[in-house]
């Protein structure tokens, strides 16, 4: 995952802070040069790193925060409000055109993620603001760039426009507008070619494909894992160009994530999406404040509660809670409700979602990966209609059917329904609660031995 490195050494940093009645001019030089090799590890643009920590040190030495009660907290607030700033303050949106079709173009080197991210952008349209996309061809030159929107469009049953690769970018573009309007489309999105390396014949007929398509945004995609080569890649393009915003691909890669925290101050082009994974669905709105978040440990509630309403069935949901206050959860709705949380994307991220997780002895170990997930689902499909609705059958004989049936050890058939029964009495005790004052935590008789079943 992205920032994992400058998360673990900001946290580490800003945590000794945190906890100080008071502080002096030494203690936040000490956390500055911190802050500064942290940033630098992290493939961070060196003028940003000094501009961010000359900003950053004068306002933690200032009167409201040498004077304050909590100076810890109030050093660690400035850290967070710097960081987002950095990335560009709030969410920047898309242009959207008074009068339809609103144009985006597409730009990038051959290799950042491209053609992927525009079909995967054309979904996000589609499943988030309810618009009609329309996927233009207009990469010409590349093998197979043709064939690999077409197969985008089939996947996303979305349209496809293309006139083959003897037809120039220019009137493919000029011509997919003027579809889009006669269909009475919300959205173009012109997938250009790509080069190995910006040279002048690709920026020229960009400039070409500009011209005639007048777009509303020109997204720069670009690889994060690249560091400050993406950044070195947005100016070229920007020069020539005058992009309106950036896409980050791959940022749930390795990647240290100094592209991130480089791009906005060194092109002043916000970031206005992001990659999070290889699915369709794998794109999101960059949100400044949010990462920033994530970045210092302090979660992100907000995208958390966006991931679940966009894949978690709210009745469904309401049903589960109400079994679960009468104890009457079965494997089935387990399934169901794991199959639901799966769509919202890897249990570990979404972990690190909640905020004081991070602080947690062990999470930073944690890794719940989509092999654990199939082995559980085996497990309980491997179980009759009557085993799921009433766990108490399952004794030694059946156990052992069931491993053999999920190709999973009995051992873990053993663990998974223990679990689950840990699970049943858990939930049962804290609906039993109530609300009522005096009450015993119910996580508390569990000990640090309670572990979900995966």
């Amino acid at each position: 995952m992205a920032f994992e490195g400058l998360s673990e050494r900001l946290q580490n940093t800003i945590q000794r802070m945190r906890g100080k009645g008071k502080i002096s001019e030494a203690d936040v030089k000490e956390m500055m040069r911190e802050v500064r090799l942290a940033l630098l590890e992290a493939d961070v643009n060196f003028k940003v790193v000094k501009n961010f920590v000359k900003t950053v040190g004068e306002r933690a030495i200032g009167q409201d925060v040498m004077s304050s009660l909590t100076p810890g907290q109030q050093v660690v607030k400035i850290v967070n409000e710097e960081l987002t700033d950095l990335m560009g303050g709030e969410e920047s949106k898309l242009t959207m055109s008074t009068q339809p079709p609103t144009v985006l173009m597409m730009v990038g080197l051959q290799g950042a993620g491209k053609t992927t991210t525009t079909g995967k952008l054309a979904s996000l349209l589609r499943k988030k603001y309810n618009k009609k996309p329309l996927l233009v061809a207009a990469d010409v030159y590349r093998p197979a760039a043709i064939q690999q929107l077409e197969t985008l469009g089939k996947q996303l049953d979305m349209p496809v426009f293309s006139m083959g690769d003897q037809v120039s970018p220019v009137e493919i573009a000029k011509k997919a507008i003027e579809h889009a309007k006669a269909e009475h489309l919300d959205y173009v999105l012109i997938d250009t070619a790509g080069r190995l390396h910006v040279d002048e014949a690709l920026m020229t007929e960009l400039v070409e494909v500009k011209e005639i398509a007048k777009p509303d945004d020109i997204l720069l995609v670009v690889d994060a894992m690249t560091g400050q080569d993406a950044v070195n890649v947005a100016q070229n393009f920007n020069e020539t160009l005058e992009l309106t915003g950036v896409v980050l691909t791959k940022l749930d890669g390795d990647t240290r994530g100094g592209a991130a925290l480089s791009i906005r101050s060194v092109t002043g082009k916000p970031i206005k999406f992001v990659g999070m994974g290889e699915k369709l669905d794998a794109l999101e709105p960059f949100h400044p404040d949010r990462m920033a978040s994530r970045i210092l440990g302090m979660g992100d509630v907000m995208s958390l509660i966006e991931k679940a309403q966009a894949n978690v069935d709210e009745e469904k949901a309401m049903e589960l809670a109400n079994k679960m206050k009468d104890n009457s959860m079965t494997f089935d709705d387990f399934l169901e409700q794991l199959q639901q949380v799966k769509q919202m994307g890897p249990l570990d991220d979404l972990l690190k979602m909640i905020p004081g997780m991070n602080k947690m002895k062990g999470v930073e170990n944690m890794s719940i990966d989509d092999k654990q997930m199939a082995h559980i689902e085996a497990i309980i499909k491997s179980m009759t209609t009557k085993e799921r609705t009433d766990p108490t059958l399952l004794n030694a004989s059946r156990r052992r059917r069931i491993a053999t049936g999920s190709g999973r050890p009995v051992q873990e058939v053993n663990k998974l329904v223990k679990q689950f029964d840990e699970m049943k009495k858990m939930m049962k005790q804290m609906s039993g609660m109530g609300g009522k004052k005096g009450k015993k935590n119910p996580l508390a008789g569990l000990g640090g031995n309670f572990k979900l079943p995966f």
